[in-house]
């Protein structure tokens, strides 16, 4: 695939905006005369050029509100607004808790950004279902059609509603100089081994890991990726599905079960109760940014978000590696499959058309290969495939290749309802205050309630 120029992809861009007004204003009745006809013509052609003048303000909402990212995304929009001179691009960039608050209570008061963050699954199905979010087959189809298509997690119905732009997994992201302090030659493959590592980090005098469960979600993928190693694929499919946990499968209650062996060995950072996820160096990813623990779990954005935790704006750039969580006793899932999904860039149901031409530059070969060479993540153009230059972030494309499945995020795809409620109950385990048949039990709950 080639590369496109700026300006090549910024009219492109332009034209799947103005496409749908172009043809609206089109005069088809076969019975006008030729000089009618003309004349209708030249009226509508002065018509969409005073359309395509007219000004227009697109908001923008994302979570790059560190460098190199939030630089990116303000020379991108300032490249669109010099192509576009009628279009006003307002960026707001805010801490990813934040944006996530903030989002929150726009959907419920319907007064929404035109472009915001989109992780797909149930949570994308609800917003479609409550009139949120704006059908994108046709305004953006030559982007979908560049990105190979968005997938069904971007889907509802067979439409599209949103165009992906980073793809990821969650594993452990540890420091490379306190595993060779520690003794650690290897990443763990093993759950047996990840506790042995985490016995020598202890003996090192290093606190192993960080975890930062006073936001919820990063506690809740310890259990989502034991359930995903303790069971079989079709059975976590279904599951997912139908959400019908009256008979639950067994593993479900060993997935609970494992979790529960590892928060005995207590691995995590003191006052990992009450540590935030990202924000500031006291928060999960600042403690390894700053290298006060071993490692983290967390997904593709942990680099980029490290980054903007350290005074230098460098993380932990040449002592940061990966490994997937590791495999578990018994475990019937399979071998290397991941938990993780992605982010996708979305339009709120009344935005204008030139935010569907926006988000479609923002995806184009030439953004998706400045995405990759800043390490703001993993694109998902091919185009860009070859161009992520952090090489703990590059070391993510392989096991994602190789990964039997990659599993959306549980919370995303059981929507905020459900998945919110099965957080919380995860935070509670992590507190000594939960079982195994808690979770399911609160999941089951959450979806009667909602029947």
């Amino acid at each position: 695939m080639t590369r496109r120029t700026r300006k090549q992809a910024l009219a492109l861009a332009a034209a799947v905006a103005l496409a749908a007004t172009a043809c609206a204003g089109q005069d088809s009745d076969d019975d006008t005369d030729a000089a009618d006809t003309a004349e209708d013509a030249d009226e509508d052609d002065d018509s969409d050029e005073g359309d395509s003048d007219e000004p227009v303000t697109v908001t923008w909402w994302h979570n790059s509100n560190n460098e190199p990212g939030r630089g990116v995304y303000e020379q991108a929009a300032d490249d669109f607004m010099a192509e576009n001179p009628h279009v006003t691009i307002e960026i707001n960039a805010q801490e990813h808790e934040d944006m996530l608050t903030r989002l929150d209570a726009a959907f419920q008061s319907g007064d929404m950004p035109d472009i915001y963050m989109e992780r797909g699954g149930g949570e994308l199905a609800a917003h479609v279902e409550a009139g949120l979010t704006r059908d994108i087959t046709d305004l953006a189809a030559d982007a979908i059609a560049n990105l190979d298509g968005v997938g069904s997690t971007y889907e509802v119905d067979g439409r599209a509603y949103a165009l992906p732009f980073t793809a990821g997994a969650v594993g452990f992201w540890y420091n490379t100089d306190l595993f060779d302090e520690a003794g650690i030659s290897e990443p763990p493959e093993t759950l047996d081994d990840w506790l042995a590592a985490v016995d020598a980090l202890k003996a090192a005098d290093i606190e192993p890991v960080a975890v930062g469960a006073g936001d919820g979600w990063p506690a809740g993928h310890y259990w989502y990726y034991t359930a995903l190693r303790q069971c079989p694929e079709d059975v976590l499919t279904e599951a997912v599905v139908t959400l019908d946990f009256s008979d639950p499968d067994p593993c479900f209650q060993r997935a609970g079960e494992t979790l529960e062996s590892i928060i005995a060995a207590e691995p995590f950072n003191a006052g990992f109760l009450a540590t935030p996820a990202q924000e500031g160096p006291t928060s999960a990813s600042g403690l390894l940014a700053t290298e006060r623990v071993a490692m983290e779990l967390a997904g593709h954005w942990e680099p980029g978000v490290m980054q903007g935790l350290t005074e230098d704006g460098e993380g932990l750039a040449g002592r940061l590696g990966w490994f997937p969580f590791p495999s578990v006793p018994g475990q019937e899932g399979e071998p290397g499959a991941l938990i993780g999904g992605g982010d996708g860039w979305a339009l709120s149901a009344d935005a204008p058309d030139e935010a569907a031409a926006f988000i479609s530059y923002l995806v184009s070969d030439e953004m998706q290969i400045k995405f990759a060479e800043n390490d703001m993540g993993i694109p998902v153009n091919p185009a860009a495939a070859g161009s992520v230059a952090d090489p703990a972030l590059a070391g993510l494309v392989e096991p994602l290749g190789d990964a039997p499945y990659n599993h959306l995020y549980l919370d995303t795809q059981f929507g905020e309802s459900i998945g919110g409620a099965m957080n919380d109950e995860i935070v509670k385990m992590f507190a000594g205050d939960a079982s195994p048949q808690d979770i399911v039990d609160a999941i089951r709950e959450a979806y009667d309630a909602q029947q």
